[in-house]
């Protein structure tokens, strides 16, 4: 009996804001590279997220929920997350548990209306209802006939992260890997190091200041067994540099303190984290900053 052929090819994820795509994603390549947050919009670039086995090797594209844009750099998101539906092989349509469909998702149905590849329906935390309501669901959205299957998951817990992956697997066009196989990305070590900190302030301020954030790494220079890692802190306005850095400078020191520990596990080296915080007015509006801090169209998948 002859072996499966190997399969490979790009699997886009789409889906509105704070659905866990990122927490997904992490789950299906093994280790955490996305950044995860309770908050909308967390991801703003698209990222390459690599999986490969004996059988297949999947690339999945981590891109910006669709949301309704606001500025310039929400419309770079909307813009990104649009472009990964184009040119893949499979597209994982990224849905919550909540019984209702909503107008971001009607959005993307529509979008999918006519889909250049298969659709693969995936509830995401089913953990939280009862199978009753996953059945129901399932239902809803199986008149859809832009939609080839559905797999109910809970990527947080890792149910049926399994059985997603065989039926991405279905899908895959034959062909050798696009990458070697111990790649798991193809951002560099400092993008995933500017992410890291920018999820620690998307999870420890206040809902209007993360949005308003960016972070360069200005150095990362190595000493032995040390990093040495600078790193700044763009933000809007001077209120929004008061919070971020706190009473006494504390909120920033917390900031640093966590982020430090994800680097330090990330690179398996001892981190000497210095962080600055800097004011650039409307910076999200202007199309100079964006392309600066890495938000640009020539992003795509």
């Amino acid at each position: 009996m002859s072996e499966a052929p190997f399969r490979s090819g790009f699997v886009a994820v789409a889906g509105r804001t704070n659905v866990g795509k990122s927490t997904l994603l992490n789950a299906l390549v093994g280790q955490k590279l996305s950044i995860v947050s309770d908050k909308p919009q967390t991801t703003r670039n698209i990222i390459r997220l690599i999986r490969t086995t004996q059988r297949s090797q999947m690339v999945f594209l981590d891109a910006p929920g669709l949301h309704r844009s606001h500025n310039r750099l929400s419309e770079y998101m909307d813009e990104a997350a649009l472009s990964t539906l184009r040119d893949v092989d499979v597209i994982l349509f990224l849905v919550e548990e909540d019984m209702a469909i909503g107008r971001g998702d009607m959005r993307i149905l529509e979008t999918l209306a006519d889909p250049p590849c298969p659709v693969i329906l995936v509830i995401n935390k089913i953990d939280r209802i009862k199978r009753e309501e996953v059945l129901r669901k399932i239902e809803m959205y199986s008149s859809y006939p832009q939609i080839s299957e559905i797999v109910p998951v809970s990527a947080r817990k890792k149910i049926n992260i399994d059985t997603l992956v065989e039926v991405i697997e279905k899908y895959l066009p034959e062909g050798e890997p696009f990458f070697p196989e111990d790649m798991v990305t193809d951002r560099s070590e400092r993008f995933f190091v500017s992410e890291i900190l920018r999820e620690k302030i998307l999870r420890m301020l206040s809902d209007e200041i993360p949005h308003g954030v960016a972070v360069e790494i200005s150095k990362m220079q190595e000493r032995g067994n040390i990093l040495d890692i600078e790193a700044v802190i763009y933000c809007e306005k001077k209120s929004h540099k008061a919070i971020i850095i706190g009473k006494g400078g504390e909120m920033l020191k917390r900031i640093a303190s966590r982020a430090r520990v994800d680097m330090e596990e990330m690179t398996d080296m001892k981190v000497n984290l210095d962080v600055w915080v800097k004011v650039r007015d409307d910076w999200r509006e202007k199309e100079y900053d964006l392309k600066e801090f890495g938000y640009d169209q020539t992003d795509e998948a």
